[in-house]
């Protein structure tokens, strides 16, 4: 069972060159993401004048995030394994294929590089706000709980078939694509209603930033108890834990 192949890691591992290497490119990749997700939030509010939410800027956010992750999952995997969120690194950890200590030092690296990126949004924006992740009028904190472990229960066993799965073969190269495409998906579906962050890093940068906190524990909640179910289904179901090794980092 996964949960079994839980491993703290060793006291020295966090200063090893290839894990410092790994964390700068989760930051990196995070910095794009975050960059071109919420920074096309911004200029879709600066084009209409900030009014209210609309279609058409649904589409677009469901895009501009779906493009980015598709890019920052692509320039980090072969580095870090392309991450570029804590709650696929905490699937990961659950999962036996990351120890405890790089995976807080994947942890430091995505939220820093959240906040770099809203930072750089508001400096170059000439101080636009970096508007944090909220419910929307009816939608109650565990309403979005369940929606966003619902849908980070679909990134996280996306990026398991696709990625993880010692089995997936050539499927393996897109899965930077099924990643974003995924991702692209649950925002139609759930960013009416809490914003579909499955991203405690996306969150945090623009919360930080913007220094609006109300509600932010859903961001958390949710989406590491989805990335723990579907970590322990894919695994416990598709991958054969006797034969199961835990994979490198980069080879994800």
């Amino acid at each position: 069972m996964a949960i079994n192949r839980i491993a703290i890691g060793s006291p020295g591992e966090a200063s090893r060159p290839d894990a410092i290497r790994a964390a700068f490119a989760e930051f990196f990749s995070m910095v794009i993401f975050v960059f071109a997700g919420q920074g096309s939030g911004m200029a879709y509010g600066k084009l209409t004048g900030d009014g209210p939410a609309t279609p058409s800027g649904l589409v677009a956010a469901s895009l501009s995030h779906a493009f980015a992750l598709f890019v920052a999952v692509s320039v980090g995997a072969n580095v870090s394994g392309g991450h570029v969120n804590p709650a696929v690194t905490f699937g990961a950890f659950i999962g036996g294929n990351i120890t405890l200590l790089r995976a807080i030092l994947y942890w430091i690296a995505q939220l820093l590089g959240a906040v770099v990126a809203c930072l750089l949004l508001k400096v170059s924006t000439g101080g636009m706000e970096t508007a944090a992740f909220s419910l929307s009028y009816g939608v109650t904190p565990w309403n979005a709980v369940v929606f966003e472990i619902l849908m980070t229960f679909g990134l996280v066993y996306t990026v398991y078939a696709t990625a993880v799965d010692p089995k997936k073969g050539d499927i393996g190269i897109i899965a930077p694509l099924a990643i974003g495409f995924i991702v692209g998906a649950n925002i139609l579906v759930g960013g009416a209603f809490d914003g579909a962050s499955m991203n405690p890093a996306v969150s945090f940068g623009p919360a930080v930033v913007s220094w609006t906190w109300t509600n932010h524990w859903v961001y958390w909640v949710g989406p590491f108890i989805g990335a723990a179910i579907a970590a322990i289904v894919y695994d416990t179901i598709f991958i054969d834990s006797n034969g199961h090794e835990p994979l490198p980092s980069s080879d994800f």
